[in-house]
């Protein structure tokens, strides 16, 4: 696995109007074969999973380093994915249009509904500097959009394990102990999921957090350890090795997915900064820049120098064009993204 890679070095952004110049990543054959699935699970060894895990989660640093112009909307969809996961085990009946909804066509501090409060904690995941996503004030906030009652003695207890777990075990430890600081304090697989990509983010020192785990449908099927009589987390394979794998697994199932929507939004992103300069309205630039770093924007949008007007016209140019998707099918309230 990969333990203590240097920080992210800060690239120059890409200018204006020009495609990316770099390969899209790419994951060899055998690496996906070795990613099991839930079914084929039970017949692979523990350190295997390993290994297939640390391989996939280096192919994903690779891939978050390049800090493409695009990565905000990437997070983002990752995002939207994840809730859409959550809310599905949660019982809701949103699915992603709907939760894409609940957030875009409310205005800020309108409220957003249990559905949409969900998407609201991953995109806080995917949007907030990596160092701050667990300070207590920010637990606070994400186990509120979580639906839990606010508990301040649990949330400083949680902060305090969350930083001894980033400071003193490796990223086997921190995946398996994010989890049962969550269960041990109460608060499920679905918070546990968002710790192990925050703690992740924090270990291998990227800028933002990657969305991964709360969209596996099978995260958390392999049996639960027992709490020891001290209230304990053990972390270690060795400890509940069949525990350790499923969440392995299922970090590199996420991986995975993740590196290849980062290469389907990014040939989308390539044709939208390919028409960028064939665009003549004066907020061209602006309206681009907002298309690349959120998952879509209402047509509503309030752009500085462009009126609604003009704004439903640069729409209707880049779908023409083929860069950018009318997201919601609708003829009204319509939202637009790569």
């Amino acid at each position: 696995m990969i333990l203590r890679p240097k920080p992210s070095p800060r690239h120059d952004a890409t200018p204006a109007g020009a495609p990316s110049i770099a390969p899209m990543a790419t994951v060899p054959a055998w690496l996906r074969r070795a990613v099991p699935d839930a079914q084929s699970l039970a017949g692979k060894g523990v350190e295997d999973v390993a290994l297939a895990a640390g391989a996939t989660i280096g192919a994903l640093d690779a891939v978050v380093r390049r800090q493409e112009r695009w990565a905000g909307a990437w997070r983002q969809r990752l995002a939207l994915s994840a809730a859409a996961a959550t809310a599905k085990q949660a019982g809701r009946v949103e699915d992603e249009s709907s939760l894409r909804d609940a957030v875009l066509l409310t205005r800020p501090g309108d409220n957003v509904g249990p559905a949409g409060l969900l998407l609201l904690a991953w995109r806080r995941l995917a949007t907030r500097p990596a160092e701050e996503l667990l300070t207590a004030k920010n637990l606070a906030a994400v186990l509120e959009d979580l639906g839990h009652a606010r508990d301040d003695e649990a949330v400083s207890d949680l902060s305090t394990a969350l930083r001894q777990l980033g400071a003193g075990t490796d990223v086997v430890g921190i995946l398996n102990g994010a989890f049962m600081a969550a269960e041990r304090h109460g608060f499920g697989r679905v918070l546990g999921a968002w710790l192990a990509d925050a703690l992740l983010a924090q270990r291998l020192g990227w800028a933002h957090a990657v969305p991964l785990l709360g969209a596996d449908a099978a995260l958390g099927t392999s049996a639960r350890p027992r709490r020891s009589a001290a209230g304990s987390v053990a972390t270690s394979i060795e400890t509940h090795p069949e525990r350790a794998k499923g969440l392995l697994a299922a970090q590199a199932r996420a991986a995975l997915r993740a590196i290849d929507l980062h290469a389907e939004l990014g040939r989308r992103a390539d044709r939208l900064l390919a028409v960028t300069p064939k665009l003549r309205a004066k907020a061209a630039d602006a309206v681009v820049d907002k298309l690349l770093s959120d998952d879509a924007i209402v047509g509503s949008e309030k752009i500085a120098g462009m009126s609604d007007r003009g704004l439903r016209r640069l729409f209707d140019r880049l779908v023409e064009f083929g860069a950018v998707r009318e997201m919601s099918g609708r003829t009204a309230f319509r939202m637009y993204g790569l």
